[in-house]
């Protein structure tokens, strides 16, 4: 069985169900209040993400390993957008606060699905320099030239390899170990 990320009706605390109501396009399962008919829509999460490429390093591409992540898998910078933010000032602001490094230029690369985590990735091309001093959320850090660096069938690693093609580079990729079975 599923876990949902809320358990009770945030308007009249009645326990929530997945039911069935009428939506645009017919009947819809969603975790709902039985009560009130509150609907928990579970809509996905923008979330940023940054292909760093060092100005000030030969354009040597920055990927990151984040504290919380098992093994020694190095991705891009990601975090989520504060209100009141364009996304071009929360990636700017994200790079900033986990590298303390300057952006200077910014390019969208695209838009990816990212349903595991139930999140669209916003990727961009960052161009930044500085020194690089991680936040406590990053153990560690490397630089990678663009013809050396992997790919990863998942998430960001889509817009890795789409930045890598458009700057004429074939992209090479990993294998992700299997994800453990989720009870």
């Amino acid at each position: 069985m599923s876990s949902h990320p809320i358990k009770f009706c945030p308007s009249c605390a009645t326990s929530l169900q997945m039911l069935a109501m009428p939506e645009d396009g017919g009947d819809k399962v969603r975790l709902r209040c039985p009560a009130c008919g509150w609907t928990h829509w579970n809509n996905p999460t923008p979330v940023l993400a940054a292909v760093i490429e060092l100005a000030d390093r030969e354009g040597q591409l920055l990927l990151a390993r984040n504290a919380a992540w098992s093994g020694k898998m190095f991705g891009l910078i990601t975090g989520f957008m504060e209100a009141g933010e364009t996304p071009q000032d929360g990636i700017a602001r994200e790079v900033a606060e986990e590298t303390s490094l300057q952006v200077d230029a910014l390019n969208l690369i695209g838009v990816y699905d990212f349903q595991r985590m139930n999140q669209i990735i916003i990727a961009y091309h960052a161009l930044a320099r500085g020194e690089i001093v991680l936040s406590p959320e990053l153990a560690e850090y490397r630089l990678f030239d663009a013809e050396s660096v992997r790919c990863w069938r998942a998430g960001t690693g889509y817009a890795l390899a789409d930045w890598l093609t458009a700057r004429g580079h074939t992209p090479q990729w990993i294998e992700l170990p299997p994800r453990p079975a989720e009870h």
